[in-house]
């Protein structure tokens, strides 16, 4: 028998990162969005691309370089096609190339906004003693640890925090802080045996099998 539960949390991010610019039309700095549409013009033998986002407030347009003068012969036939028909999965991929993105656009806003989907690793089949958590996370978001832990247990930020000081919740990699944004890989361990389960707010992380 056991009394430790393993879950992973794949968390998918609902929101991709937005920029903020100097917008022309708001004269002042906005945040930008994404519109899930890429512009290509191709002159013959070359081929130029850009994502489009959109300013939150107006509207106004800022075209964000993804091919410029690209020889047509390097550029692999299906990738022409994804570009020319917006693809989603492309411009998913590339709105949430956070390290491009930057490049072109220096700050960026990460969301917090995501989906938390829990898979059950290994079931405890007593009272939980031990609770860990594999966070699998695919694309970069802006949710931190403390909140995530918050909305799935059901607890306050201060609770999840007394429980890191308390030395009942370890974040691996070392290092991993509470209020950073959770990364692929993490593990969140927590030591329920002076805290029992029952009282860590209904969380379905925490039930025994049923």
């Amino acid at each position: 028998m056991s009394d430790v539960s393993r879950v992973r949390w794949t968390i998918i991010p609902r929101t991709a990162p937005e920029p903020w610019l100097d917008c022309s039309r708001c004269g002042e700095s906005k945040r930008f969005r994404s519109s899930d549409k890429i512009r290509v013009n191709a002159n013959g033998k070359r081929v130029d691309a850009w994502l489009i986002y959109k300013c939150t407030a107006c509207g106004s347009t800022w075209n964000r370089p993804i091919l410029e003068r690209r020889p047509v012969r390097s550029i692999e036939p299906d990738l022409l096609l994804s570009l020319h028909g917006s693809d989603s999965a492309l411009t998913r991929r590339l709105a949430f190339d956070v390290e491009g993105l930057r490049r072109s656009a220096g700050r960026v806003e990460q969301s917090d906004d995501a989906l938390v989907v829990e898979t059950v690793l290994s079931a405890s089949t007593m009272p939980v003693r031990r609770l860990e958590i594999l966070c699998s996370v695919a694309e970069p978001v802006g949710l931190r640890v403390d909140r995530l832990l918050a909305n799935r247990l059901q607890l306050t930020r201060s609770r999840i925090a007394g429980l890191a000081k308390a030395g009942d919740l370890a974040l691996f990699p070392p290092g991993s802080q509470l209020r950073r944004p959770v990364r692929d890989g993490m593990r969140l361990v927590l030591d329920l045996r002076r805290s029992p389960a029952d009282t860590l707010g209904g969380g379905g992380s925490l039930a025994r099998p049923t």
